[in-house]
């Protein structure tokens, strides 16, 4: 195998045979030891958390799929840590899309003069450049397209596959008593240019609420899988 690229929650291989290989680590995202979906450095890393990263990715990449949504995912191995996925590039150097229904985080840090940690929110979608130097910043449309980004309609579109996908987790997680609070997404262009899900879909990149309490991430997997 190839290594392609070393990133702060997952490596990333070439199989060389048209599919790339994902290895999840044990690292988290956060501040200060504080696990954190939006923020943009590692601040914990948690025994276990890389597999049970993969199977939360695997059941929810199975769930998308199944409903129609456009994902990288092929297969997962829960055993290896790995999941086989279809090789995509970056939109740009990296985009990421982050869906709030709670106000928490990096949100409220940002709009605490408006708003207050717990604060429902319906659906807000937010852009940021993957771009550690400069704080993964915020954009909008204009910027996105003035900036070759994104090409006209994409970003409609783009905006669209997030909430179909967000709505689709909600409900699920609310079949089993959980509450989304947010989700960060990464979005990639497949071989022919097709925008599609990639990376990971686990509790390093969502946040969940059961009777008002924030959900840990190594306990995601017991509460949706049993």
């Amino acid at each position: 195998m190839k290594l392609i690229y070393d990133g702060k929650t997952k490596t990333v291989y070439d199989l060389e045979n048209g599919y790339y290989q994902l290895f999840f680590k044990d690292d988290l995202t956060g501040k200060d030891g504080v696990f954190d979906p939006g923020a943009c450095t590692v601040g914990l890393t948690v025994e276990g958390a890389g597999r049970a990263g993969l199977k939360v990715s695997d059941y929810f990449f199975r769930l998308l799929n199944g409903a129609g949504c456009a994902t990288h995912f092929v297969d997962a191995d829960i055993n290896a840590g790995t999941m086989t996925v279809k090789p995509a590039k970056h939109i740009g150097e990296g985009l990421e899309i982050i869906c709030r229904y709670v106000a928490m985080g990096s949100f409220v840090r940002r709009y605490g003069l408006y708003v207050k940690e717990g604060d429902p929110l319906n659906c807000v979608v937010e852009v940021t450049l993957k771009d550690d130097e400069r704080g993964d910043p915020l954009i909008v449309q204009e910027a996105l397209e003035a900036l070759g980004i994104l090409k006209p309609g994409e970003y409609e579109s783009l905006v669209a596959q997030t909430k179909k996908i967000c709505e689709t987790v909600r409900q699920d997680l609310a079949s089993k008593g959980m509450q989304l609070c947010d989700i960060k997404l990464e979005f990639g262009r497949d071989k022919d240019g097709a925008v599609m899900l990639i990376d990971e879909f686990s509790a390093s990149v969502l946040r969940a609420m059961e009777n008002g309490k924030i959900i840990e991430p190594l306990d995601l997997p017991k509460k949706l899988l049993g």
